[in-house]
């Protein structure tokens, strides 16, 4: 379940700010036709950070509804408060999602013995398969291999991690800790490759959401052992992975999939629109890309 290209889904509002439960739907129904894997709501790429948590549990709801089975569900979970995250988490295995994502806990810091302690109080409440999120560059924390490995040893509902480190070394280090059971996800559009071949399942994707087809290609054609095709996918994909982090993720991506006509480009603050300039480089791309 928890392989191929996952798709970090982006949460389209309306003009006036509120989720544009329609374009939602269609989203989801549009990543099912385009071949896309499984489905994260209410990571990074979705906002979540500025979701109220009605506003959360709604987007969770409406996704596992329309999913209907059809393709599985990760629902984004995460908090700096563990009270508030196994809220999260418990929510959405009362709505039927398949798996949940659990970021590091940001802004407090917490010490590798915290971050344990905050894994394990989720995982023995919730029965869901969780996913480790890790991501230094916007919480301010990384957990280490042998911590994630004590994670994995001690939760058997750990399943694995969505690791954004960008560190193959520390990537190296976890997959020697592990068994061959454990879930690796890329969770770098750019080096979704590499960590495939330590051992990766997939990744959790901020192009797929302009480029489902061809990143769930490239991952497709990876596991069933044609490296050569996959490698090919990769570096045609490179320059449309760095458009999207042209600027903070979502503002460029959501950007895309306005100019694509998918969704209205509406972001909320402290996010805003892109510069005149990088709007300007953002159209070439996807131009040469044949998008637009």
């Amino acid at each position: 379940m928890l392989k191929g290209s996952i798709v970090a889904l982006v949460t389209p509002f309306t003009k006036h700010g509120e989720i544009n439960e329609e374009r939602l739907r269609f989203l989801i129904n549009w990543h099912i036709e385009n071949k896309t894997d499984a489905i994260l709501v209410c990571g990074t790429t979705g906002e979540s950070a500025t979701l109220s948590y009605a506003e959360h549990k709604r987007v969770v709801e409406i996704a596992v509804k329309e999913a209907n089975k059809r393709i599985p569900i990760i629902a984004g979970a995460g908090s700096n408060s563990t009270h508030e995250a196994l809220d999260l988490s418990q929510h959405a295995q009362g709505v039927g999602a398949d798996a949940i994502l659990v970021i590091t806990p940001y802004y407090n810091k917490p010490t590798q013995e915290g971050l344990y302690q905050h894994y394990r109080a989720i995982a023995t409440k919730v029965k869901l398969p969780l996913i480790i999120y890790n991501v230094p560059s916007r919480t301010g924390i990384n957990i280490l291999a042998a911590t994630v490995a004590r994670i994995y040893k001690d939760c058997k509902n750990v399943v694995g991690i969505k690791e954004a480190s960008g560190s193959l070394d520390q990537i190296t280090q976890l997959m020697s800790l592990v068994d061959d059971k454990f879930i690796l996800l890329s969770g770098s559009d750019e080096v979704t490759l590499p960590i495939l071949v330590l051992g990766g399942r997939g990744v959790i994707s901020v192009v797929a959401n302009v480029a489902p087809l061809k990143t769930h290609d490239m991952v497709d054609s990876f596991l069933k052992g044609d490296l050569e095709e996959s490698r090919k996918l990769q570096l045609y994909l490179y320059d449309l992975i760095k458009a999207m982090f042209i600027e903070t993720n979502p503002i460029p991506v959501k950007t895309s999939l306005g100019l694509m006509g998918l969704i209205e480009p509406n972001l909320r603050l402290p996010l805003c629109d892109m510069s005149d300039d990088n709007l300007s480089k953002l159209k070439v791309i996807l131009k040469r890309y044949k998008l637009i």
